[in-house]
């Protein structure tokens, strides 16, 4: 099963993809649900530990073992838990 940060950083640097295509979902406790999701836009960085957003108070780091889905144009590629969704597939 490939990892989030692995399939994340192939969709950035990958000219097949486009990283504004892409959405997440993490865990983001206050949120309704416990649960917020943004698109590719929103992503500033991809460090080893966590990625980085922009958020309404500047940027905001989320640890990647937050993450819980990811999407591209809308459908699941990777989701936690669930190796039929590793992220293999080709754009």
């Amino acid at each position: 099963m490939r990892k989030s940060r692995e399939l994340l950083l192939r969709m950035y640097h990958d000219p097949g993809y486009r990283f504004t295509d892409v959405g997440i979902c993490y865990i983001n406790r206050g949120a309704p649900g416990d649960l917020s999701c943004i698109g590719g836009d929103r992503i500033l960085r991809l460090d080893p530990y966590y990625i980085e957003i922009a958020s309404e108070k500047g940027t905001t780091p989320i640890p990647f073992h937050r993450l819980i889905r990811i999407c591209y144009r809308g459908a699941v590629v990777w989701e936690r838990g669930n190796p039929g969704k590793s992220g293999s597939n080709s754009p």
